[in-house]
């Protein structure tokens, strides 16, 4: 069919007017924002004088209107406050891992020790005695310095050198001077003043050192001492003035008398006083034989105190008692002088047993240690059996005194012609450090000399017996 010109007009119209309102449609549905269209799309305003679209429009009868899609808008989009993220999607990942390469099996190793705890020093006596008998050490410079650097090396923490022995010191005394006794100064080898040098050479090795006044009231009857003051000698009932002793013939002065004691009193302040020690030590010879004390002076002032002879029977218990008072009240004068000069002197006695050291010696060093008069209690305790050894620790008094002061137990270590077995002596100081017993070895040469075991092996016995240091109780 011929389509005229109008009607091709008219077709024309209607073809823009239907997509123009199918895109005005389509942008009221999902609300795109407003975009400026050409002047032939504006809506134009609402009003009854003016016709929506023009007149010609609607001259001829449209045709049907094909169907319209049905459109679903898109959801609106969510702001960024009510955004909630899908959950991941859950990807199924399969991991071959990688192969294991072939490792031989750990060889078993030790299990690693786990690193020492640190030890507190342990509070002992760890000491020993040099003498001037059958030895030189005291003398020789350089012995000295070696002796002193191995005692510091196997952590001991005392010396006790003899100053007083067979009747003469080791140092330069004026009190023995003016006595008469000893004219000239005792040196050593080098000429050095031996008691200065030890103090400097232990205290450089943080060794106190305790002038050991071995020989006390115990003098041989050929010296100066015994010869020029016989009046101060004391004697047995029998008007005997020797006996025998481990040092040989001897003689005792008599302590009761007053010049002996002034004459003691002298000579050990003189060492506290001239000199840096730590201290001073007496032994089983600060002290007198039950049998002796029947001089002339002793019988007037025994008889003047109790109005009765001394008794025939030395072992008298009331004798016995009144010798021992007169001991311990000179040993409570000597405390006052020491400590008068030098407080925080440590006064040590190394005497023996109690029961031996009172009935036999007259020390009732038990008294001394109660009434506060020593510092330190070191008993000799040379037994050959150690279930001997041991009773005499286990003993009350020995418990006592540890309660009070620092106390230890003298071990003998050997004699020139008497060496002692290293596990014999190891036995002795198990047992005394069982007990909580300090240790003091008699003498320093036989710790490793004067013995059946080779040096090296002496040696490795005291290092495993002390392997930590220890250090002393103080008094200040």
């Amino acid at each position: 069919m011929l389509l005229t010109t109008t009607m091709k007009s008219t077709l024309v119209k209607k073809a823009s007017f239907l997509i123009a309102l199918f895109f005005v449609s389509l942008i009221a549905v999902i609300q795109i924002p407003a975009i400026a269209l050409p002047p032939a799309f504006r809506t134009p305003p609402t009003s009854p004088d003016l016709p929506l679209f023009p007149p010609e429009v609607f001259d001829e009868p449209l045709p049907l209107e094909p169907p319209q899609p049905t459109i679903t808008p898109p959801p609106a989009p969510a702001t960024e406050e009510t955004i909630t993220p899908p959950p991941a999607p859950a990807i199924e990942e399969t991991i071959t891992p990688p192969p294991v390469p072939d490792i031989p099996p750990p060889v078993p190793q030790p299990p690693i020790a786990p690193p020492p705890i640190p030890q507190i020093p342990k509070t002992e006596i760890r000491g020993v005695w040099m003498t001037t008998n059958d030895t030189d050490v005291l003398m020789n410079q350089p012995r000295l310095e070696e002796a002193v650097s191995k005692l510091a090396q196997f952590n001991f923490n005392t010396i006790y050198p003899v100053v007083w022995n067979s009747g003469y010191v080791t140092y330069k005394s004026s009190v023995v001077k003016e006595a008469g006794i000893q004219p000239f100064v005792r040196r050593g080898f080098q000429g050095q003043d031996m008691l200065a040098d030890i103090i400097e050479r232990a205290h450089r090795h943080n060794l106190l050192v305790l002038p050991w006044f071995e020989f006390g009231f115990m003098a041989p009857p050929s010296s100066e001492l015994a010869l020029k003051h016989p009046n101060w000698l004391t004697q047995q009932r029998d008007g005997t003035k020797t006996s025998i002793s481990a040092a040989g013939e001897v003689v005792w002065l008599n302590p009761f008398h007053p010049q002996v004691q002034k004459f003691m009193t002298d000579l050990i302040v003189e060492v506290v006083t001239d000199y840096d020690i730590d201290g001073v030590q007496f032994d089983d010879h600060t002290s007198l034989p039950s049998t002796f004390g029947y001089d002339p002076y002793t019988i007037s002032l025994y008889q003047r105190e109790t109005n009765r002879t001394p008794p025939s029977n030395p072992q008298d218990p009331a004798w016995v008692r009144w010798r021992a008072h007169k001991i311990t009240a000179f040993m409570r004068q000597l405390h006052q002088a020491i400590k008068a000069k030098k407080p925080h002197s440590i006064i040590s006695v190394s005497p023996n047993p109690y029961h031996i050291a009172y009935n036999g010696h007259l020390q009732d060093w038990v008294t001394w240690v109660r009434d506060g008069l020593v510092d330190e209690l070191v008993v000799q305790v040379y037994r050959d059996e150690l279930d001997f050894f041991i009773a005499e620790l286990n003993r009350p008094e020995m418990k006592a005194a540890q309660n009070k002061i620092s106390t230890g137990v003298g071990i003998l270590t050997g004699l020139r012609t008497r060496p002692v077995p290293i596990n014999f002596i190891q036995s002795k100081v198990r047992a005394a450090r069982d007990r909580q017993f300090g240790v003091a070895f008699f003498f320093y040469e036989s710790l490793w000399d004067h013995a059946a075991e080779p040096l090296a092996q002496r040696q490795y016995s005291f290092q495993s017996m002390f392997p930590q240091p220890a250090i002393r109780a103080s008094i200040r």
